[in-house]
């Protein structure tokens, strides 16, 4: 009890977790082949879990307000409504550019539409976090609606369902602990918003799949364009994680090294494909390493939960992360950010941290 006090009060965890992605990069190191360039393979692979590690050190039981956590959430809804009306302005006709039920660079403004479909998804939830909680007047559910409205179709008609799918799995995430939090009164307030937000829900549907022909559609229930069934609802990821998984399994120590997975992969299958499982990534890459830092990632915030339970969003910004890495890897910076946000030890009295302070400085 003792060091796993120490653990829950100090960011250790962490730091281990970073030096357990050293000796991958060794791995790497030695093995280098001509194909090789181990300064880009390191910066491409590792950023997004290093930038995870930064980000957990500095956000474990960091004190915020309750209000400073909802501007922190909109500093990053904000640029999301940049985007959003970016591809409305600057994007192609949906109805011109729609030919399949594949992801549409088109209708994602030229970008993945796995990266678009994910950072929109974190919009649709953050705007649906002010939809049900700081809409008091019908003038702010208007505007929290048409933004929640305008992003979730945009996220769709990228045909990534990924984004989508772990948005919803978010909201439905809140709503349920955030309706378990609180008095009667405001369990009726929330059961009227539920049902007003599944009739806006159920028209932004509509609306796409008007716009794409009933495409949306097919793509959401696994089918082609001609409406047959698709053999591999994974599109080819499971293969994927298939190849990475066998490589674990014959390198088990220390795995095939940073990058190389790739290029592996390449030289057996005649495949350049990057993994969209950071799970799969970091065992085959990393070996018995990278299970333990991955286990570290997966259980600390859960013990520190534990202990803190006054993150009302913790569980919708849990699985963002862990949802995102399985079908996006971290190929985006949002999964590492978010990821902090569970750390953080939310207070919901006004001047308690400034309080605290105040008490430690006299008692030093």
């Amino acid at each position: 009890m003792g060091i796993l006090g120490i653990r829950l009060k100090q960011p250790i965890p962490y730091i281990v977790y970073i030096f357990l992605l050293v000796p991958g990069i060794l791995v790497a190191g030695f093995n280098m082949t001509e194909q090789t360039t181990i300064r880009t393979a390191i910066a491409f692979n590792l950023s997004g879990p290093v930038c995870l590690g930064v980000v957990s050190i500095f956000c474990y039981k960091q004190k915020l307000t309750y209000q400073s956590m909802h501007k922190v959430l909109l500093a990053m809804a904000l640029p999301l409504v940049t985007i959003t009306t970016y591809l409305f302005v600057y994007a192609p006709s949906i109805r011109d550019t729609v030919t399949g039920t594949g992801s549409n660079f088109a209708a994602s403004g030229g970008f993945g539409p796995n990266q678009v479909a994910t950072v929109l998804g974190l919009g649709m939830f953050i705007f649906s976090i002010r939809f049900f909680m700081l809409s008091p007047s019908l003038f702010l559910k208007i505007i929290n609606g048409l933004l929640v409205s305008a992003i979730s179709y945009r996220a769709i008609v990228t045909f990534s369902r990924g984004g989508v799918i772990v948005a919803l799995i978010m909201i439905v995430a809140f709503v349920y602990f955030y309706f378990i939090k609180v008095n009667v009164k405001a369990k009726f307030r929330i059961s009227r918003t539920v049902f007003l937000f599944l009739s806006i829900g159920l028209l932004i549907w509509l609306f796409s799949s008007i716009q794409t022909s009933g495409l949306i559609d097919k793509r959401y229930t696994n089918r082609d364009a001609l409406g047959r069934e698709k053999a591999d609802i994974s599109t080819g990821r499971a293969d994927l994680v298939s190849f990475e998984i066998d490589e674990f399994l014959k390198n088990p120590v220390l795995g095939v090294g940073v990058g190389k997975i790739k290029e592996l992969r390449q030289k057996s299958e005649g495949i350049e494909a990057a993994s969209h499982n950071e799970m799969s990534r970091i065992l085959s890459e990393h070996g018995l390493f990278g299970m333990a830092a991955f286990i570290i990632l997966l259980i600390a915030p859960l013990l520190f939960r534990i202990r803190n339970r006054t993150n009302v969003f913790f569980y919708s910004l849990y699985l963002f992360w862990f949802l995102t890495i399985n079908h996006s890897s971290m190929r985006i910076a949002a999964p590492a950010f978010v990821y902090g946000l569970c750390l953080l030890d939310i207070q919901y009295k006004s001047g308690s941290i400034k309080k605290r302070k105040v008490l430690k400085k006299k008692s030093v």
